[in-house]
């Protein structure tokens, strides 16, 4: 039994190739590059224990995200300033290959990197269309503690 490779064209008729390296070859240029986005979405989420930044497109397709713990920051270091820009800083190289140029930023939380991920961003190269603050506020909060009796 021969190991007789073919290949179906859009008809559907199929021709043999003469070998498994140009099937392998075919098969790699049938793959199309990656889709071009011009604008997207910035999502951060800045807690008092981490820093979270994740980029997606109008649709709510993610792209990228990265975190300073998934960086390497441990205990107090993943809420600074400096990890939230390393975030961005790394986040910028994985999407960089959509061709993304304008953000908009939602952020949420209370922590200290929040300024500085919107700022790595603006230095990054994005155009920042939109800043908003989506942080949840309670309406009326939790229960409160009994009265202490004396």
């Amino acid at each position: 039994m021969t190991d007789e490779v073919k290949k179906i064209d859009e008809e559907g008729v199929a021709t043999p190739i003469a070998s498994a390296e140009e099937a392998v070859a075919d098969k790699k240029r049938k793959k199309s590059s990656k889709r071009q986005i011009l604008k997207g979405r910035a999502s951060v989420q800045c807690t008092y224990n981490n820093t979270i930044v994740t980029i997606a497109d109008l649709s709510g397709a993610v792209l990228g995200w990265s975190s300073s713990g998934h960086l390497g920051f441990k205990g107090a270091k993943k809420s600074t300033p400096y990890a939230a820009t390393q975030v961005v800083a790394d986040l910028t190289e994985k999407v960089k290959k959509y061709g993304i140029q304008e953000l908009e930023v939602f952020v949420k939380g209370v922590g200290s990197g929040r300024e500085a991920s919107i700022r790595a961003l603006s230095n990054n190269g994005f155009n920042l269309s939109v800043i908003k603050d989506i942080t949840p506020v309670p309406h009326n909060g939790c229960r409160p503690r009994r009265p202490r009796r004396i």
